[in-house]
């Protein structure tokens, strides 16, 4: 499995990643999507310089359909980022989408469905595969549940799986790692602290809660054979404790490495 991490679009973030002996990038655009596309010459130009892929595109926390259906502007900038994926040489497009309270959640997966529908089309065209996010910023497609409906009927919708946001959420991860890890194809490595039945801090992963080596170990049972992108989100690791940190999850998961 190759160990990368997420960056952003400037040379100094590449040099960072390199520097790291790490051996991808991930973009994470959210509500950058216009700052990424503006850029996207020069990524090539430092994805070749630092001989750094970029391992995956998402776009995180955005509105995919509202009460009517699906909203067709959102559908058309998440086209032009399938696009830039593909002209990254990248096959992994990180979606995600929003649940609607008016309506019911049937009808939240339907207009889910019919989005992803159109979305995997599109990227089929271009080698570009689908996953949505666990996250819950602003997405309902993260449970078991969801998977089922969803996933279910979508057999080429692939998820982008982390840990950290089933543990705080009181689910089962390992669970979910054996029931759809056959389904992964982007993994988060992210710490999670839970001290006194609350969210405490979201630590350097392998500093943290989670049981990677039993993550991995199913992971490696499921024939997984995406990546591992490591996710600083600390906000108390940061500066020089931020590095030691980083380092370390670098030096704990090569330890993990088959």
């Amino acid at each position: 499995m190759e160990l990368g991490m997420i960056s952003w679009i400037r040379e100094e973030d590449f040099q960072h990643v390199k520097d790291k002996g790490l051996s991808f990038v991930e973009l994470d655009v959210n509500d950058r999507a216009e700052e990424f596309l503006n850029a996207l010459e020069d990524v090539k130009t430092y994805s070749a310089r630092y001989n750094l892929p970029v391992g995956a595109v998402g776009r995180w926390g955005s509105d995919r359909i509202d009460a009517k259906g699906i909203r067709e502007e959102e559908l058309a900038l998440e086209y032009r980022l399938i696009d830039a994926t593909a002209e990254l040489g990248c096959s992994v497009y990180i979606t995600g989408c929003n649940y609607v309270d008016e309506i019911s959640y049937y009808e939240n997966c339907r207009y889910a469905i019919a989005y992803f529908e159109r979305l995997i089309a599109y990227g089929k065209d271009k080698g570009v595969r689908i996953c949505t996010y666990n996250c819950r910023w602003n997405n309902f497609v993260c449970t078991p549940m969801a998977y089922t409906l969803i996933h279910g009927y979508l057999k080429e919708l692939y998820i982008k799986y982390d840990p950290s946001h089933c543990i705080y959420d009181g689910g089962d991860y390992l669970k979910e790692a054996r029931d759809w890890g056959s389904r992964f194809i982007h993994v988060h490595l992210k710490g999670s602290l839970v001290v006194g039945g609350e969210r405490y801090d979201d630590p350097p992963a392998g500093l943290d809660q989670t049981n990677w080596p039993a993550f991995l170990a199913i992971l490696y049972a499921q024939g997984y054979s995406g990546r591992l992108s490591i996710e600083p989100h600390s906000a108390n690791w940061k500066g020089e404790l931020g590095e030691k940190g980083l380092d370390y999850t670098i030096r704990y998961f090569r330890g993990l490495e088959l």
